[in-house]
């Protein structure tokens, strides 16, 4: 008993070593920023290393404890910021790459679970029937109770043509969905575009990656040589666009805009003027040729519709706005997912890294959408969906600065006719599905009544010059509107 007691006093002599250490580490970077670091605050996290190191049933290495209290301390701030190890880190510059090994999707946090935000189309997840705003409750047979992000990416990752079961939970069925999955090398085709009628042509955006801009142009380009330069409207389809790249944003709203438009800027602590990003290519060329030089000129006064929904996130929100607010297209659909802050990839000395939340981004005329999402100017609801899930849902999100109100997800409801249309879509669908995957890329009016009404649109100028900017004339309410 006597020796247990000397080697308690021992490792607690070790822990208050390294908590003086820590103390003298602290002050240290307290003085070189010139802002005071709550040293008792500090203390007692060394004291909490020193207990651990001391009483837990287990003797945990140092690098296991200090990275858990690495990655609890980032992800506290709120849904998006995150520490990455070195191999996470790696992941991330794979992911905007445009190429890696998984299942296609984008999914965050919610309630101690983790939650699909979107599907990516033509990938194991889309084609297994995953959702926007399911829940993952299982990985193979693990619970996903208090996961990280991070970590689930990981267990869902593995070799090419690998097994890997999900367990799903959605809000609008009793029992849970068990999906079986084949891990596959995920190359995500950014941009797919086709004409819906002679001179009036279709983009779909499924991500902003680093090839994103210059296959952006090459569609344009195409587009218009296969109507002979006589395109005379354009559907730019970002629903279900997790997003990516912010250069990528600012990029494809360049393709649109006169040069020097005003695309999105940013506001940091205190409301401090962060970053203002116009179409410029100085603004969203990082290396190499500008790639939209000589494109089309018509593409920058045809009538364009954007079309948005629940899935629309981050990226995808900067390019409805920009081409909103400067009434450069009419946007068609459903709120948006409302994810309006921004994440620097701060590299650190161990090789990892931390994506932090260090500004919110504001469209030209100053709107934040945090929480909130862009609101359509002509809203059109997607019949076949059945549940829409936003930022709002998500615990410890950010508020939206100007105040107001949050948009939360629900669950949707149609009335008996609509029901049963849906569900023979639904049908046609999955049959579909069956004979051919890419048949359900292609664009079909007749089938989609966002898309339907995003087309009669460009195709009236008189209707799409009235419905420019509608948005701006339903104003969120503020918190000062209601006292």
């Amino acid at each position: 008993m006597k020796k247990f007691s000397v080697k308690k006093i021992a490792i607690y002599g070790v822990g208050a070593l390294s908590g003086a250490l820590l103390t003298l580490s602290v002050q240290s970077y307290a003085n070189e920023q010139k802002e005071a670091l709550p040293v008792q605050s500090i203390r007692t996290m060394a004291e909490i290393y020193g207990q651990i190191k001391a009483n837990y049933y287990e003797n945990k290495s140092d690098d296991v404890i200090l990275e858990g209290a690495m990655k609890g301390m980032v992800a506290n701030l709120d849904p998006h910021s995150e520490y990455m190890t070195t191999k996470d880190y790696g992941d991330l510059k794979e992911n905007t790459s445009g190429e890696f090994g998984g299942l296609g999707m984008e999914i965050g946090s919610e309630d101690g679970f983790v939650k699909v935000v979107a599907p990516i189309e033509d990938t194991p997840a889309e084609r297994a029937g995953v959702k926007s705003g399911d829940y993952i409750v299982k990985i193979n047979n693990e619970s996903t109770r208090n996961m990280s992000v991070t970590e689930a990416v990981k267990k869902m990752r593995g070799k090419p043509n690998t097994k890997i079961t999900l367990t799903l939970s959605r809000k609008d069925e009793t029992q849970p969905i068990v999906v079986h999955l084949i891990r596959a090398i995920i190359k995500v085709k950014s941009v797919r575009f086709q004409m819906l009628e002679p001179n009036f042509g279709y983009i779909r955006i499924t991500q902003f990656q680093e090839r994103t801009v210059a296959n952006l142009a090459d569609a344009i380009k195409q587009l218009s040589v296969e109507n002979k330069g006589q395109l005379k409207g354009l559907v730019l389809d970002l629903r279900d666009d997790p997003g990516g790249l912010l250069n990528g944003a600012v990029g494809v709203s360049a393709a649109f805009l006169q040069p020097n438009q005003t695309v999105v800027s940013t506001k940091g602590r205190d409301n401090k003027v962060g970053m203002l990003l116009k179409a410029a290519p100085n603004d969203y060329v990082y290396s190499g040729d500008d790639p939209l030089v000589n494109l089309p000129s018509e593409i920058k006064t045809i009538p364009i519709t954007v079309l948005i929904n629940s899935g629309t996130a981050s990226a995808s929100e900067i390019v409805s706005g920009a081409l909103q607010d400067n009434k450069r297209a009419v946007v068609v659909g459903t709120r948006s997912f409302g994810k309006g802050s921004v994440q620097t990839v701060l590299p650190l000395s161990n090789g990892g890294a931390m994506k932090l939340t260090t500004a919110l981004y504001y469209t030209p005329n100053d709107r934040s959408i945090q929480a909130q999402g862009i609101v359509p100017d002509v809203e059109v609801l997607d019949k076949t969906r059945k549940f829409e899930s936003r930022e709002a849902d998500l615990g410890g999100h950010i508020s939206n600065p100007f105040g107001g109100e949050e948009v939360n997800g629900e669950i949707l409801s149609a009335d008996n006719d609509e029901a049963a249309a849906s569900a023979e879509l639904n049908k046609a669908n999955e049959k579909t599905d069956k004979e051919d995957i890419a048949e359900r890329h292609k664009p079909n009016p007749a089938k989609d009544a966002q898309l339907k009404k995003a087309l009669e649109l460009v195709k009236d100028p008189q209707a799409w010059q009235q419905s420019l900017g509608l948005a701006a004339k339903k104003p969120i309410k503020k918190k000062a509107d209601k006292e």
